[in-house]
């Protein structure tokens, strides 16, 4: 560019200056009259006329000094020994002055024509352009290399979660396990039982985390189906058995009907069946039973979870599987809001849909998935 200005206005320097109210500075050039400026070079903002152009805004065109009653007498002209001289405004997008695009020669030239006023305006805002997408390319680099710190940090935080965290709960369940067994202390036993119960808590959290985590790498619920039957009427009546360590006196009435093969990850709808089956026994009556019914149609398996208790309002139940949302006005807002929004996602990574009824009288949560492959 600065060649093609030097080649068309026959002038022997043309340069790009960063100009503020103090500063002066070459970022390119094209010498070809030894005035000896590189890029990094600094002159004296106030001995420049682009100064002029810093504070006024304006482009200043001079065929020639000495005939030109503005500036015949100007210092510049006299300080650097020029006699023709060009300043053009540079603007970022933002519409922030940057600097300026100018050539200056010790000869008169015909510079202040349509042809070299418009070519420079024209470069001036091809410049401010490579500028905008300079900044947006170092800006995107610095975002990229934020986002790879953060993804370093996502890898660390899910290995914590899926090894250095899962394995101490499963000691601590073990643990209390054999106290349950072999103590004859009513006192050991009871703390024994509430171990194991927050143990049970522990890893469901870890679980939910764990899996919101992965989704928002890109990863989802990972699903390893097969088909079952009497291994899924198991795995939720485990999932009854681990409530009951933490809610011994909590009534959990449980019909199961499974007449057809169920093509599901046996473990991932244990693990949605314990998400509601706590959220029931947290915000559910205490003094009413939890009712739980699973069963087959001729296309889809169900599972119902509903309680008494009072109603969940209609603006809040739009958001209940969203991540991290509880009901600011709800009796509870303990945890991490996770646990709707994981057994949602395994629904659907099933094909299937989770939907929520809450009326005065019952809230109930309702799992439909398909029996077969899908």
């Amino acid at each position: 560019m600065l060649d093609v200005i030097c080649r068309s206005t026959k002038m022997g320097f043309a340069a790009i200056a960063r100009v503020t109210d103090d500063r002066w500075i070459t970022c390119a050039a094209k010498d070809l009259i030894s005035f000896g400026l590189k890029p990094g070079d600094e002159l004296e903002v106030e001995t420049t006329i682009c100064h002029e152009v810093y504070k006024t805004s304006k482009a200043i065109y001079i065929d020639n000094v000495s005939k030109d009653p503005a500036y015949c007498e100007h210092h510049t002209p006299k300080i650097y020994g020029i006699q023709s001289y060009i300043s053009v405004p540079i603007y970022r997008k933002n519409g922030d002055f940057f600097g300026t695009l100018c050539a200056i020669d010790a000869n008169p030239k015909e510079i202040n024509t349509p042809e070299i006023t418009g070519m420079f305006k024209l470069f001036s805002e091809l410049i401010s352009f490579h500028l905008d997408v300079v900044e947006k390319m170092m800006l995107a680099e610095e975002e990229l290399k934020e986002e790879r710190e953060v993804a370093e940090l996502r890898d660390q935080f899910i290995a914590i979660l899926g090894h250095d965290l899962k394995n101490p709960i499963a000691t601590m369940r073990m643990s209390a396990d054999i106290l349950l067994k072999m103590s004859k202390e009513e006192l050991t036993k009871r703390q024994a039982a509430i171990i194991k119960s927050t143990s049970f808590r522990m890893q469901t959290l870890i679980e939910n985390v764990l899996d919101f985590a992965k989704g928002k790498l890109g990863e989802g619920i990972i699903l390893e189906k097969k088909a079952n039957n009497g291994k899924l009427t198991q795995i939720l009546e485990q999932v009854i058995k681990e409530i009951k360590v933490s809610a011994p006196k909590r009534d959990i009435l449980f019909d199961a009907t499974l007449r057809e093969e169920v093509f599901c990850d046996k473990d991932r709808i244990g693990q949605l069946f314990a998400n509601l089956l706590s959220n029931a026994n947290q915000h559910g009556s205490p003094d009413a039973p939890i009712r739980v019914k699973a069963s087959t149609t001729d296309h889809h398996f169900e599972l119902n979870v509903s309680n008494k208790g009072d109603k969940i309002p209609e603006n809040s139940q739009i958001h209940l599987f969203e991540p991290f949302y509880r009901d600011p006005k709800g009796s509870n807002t303990k945890g991490l809001g996770l646990g709707l929004y994981i057994a949602s996602e395994i629904a659907k990574a099933h094909n299937g849909v989770l939907e929520v009824n809450s009326t005065e009288k019952e809230t109930s949560f309702s799992l439909q998935i398909p029996l077969t492959k899908q």
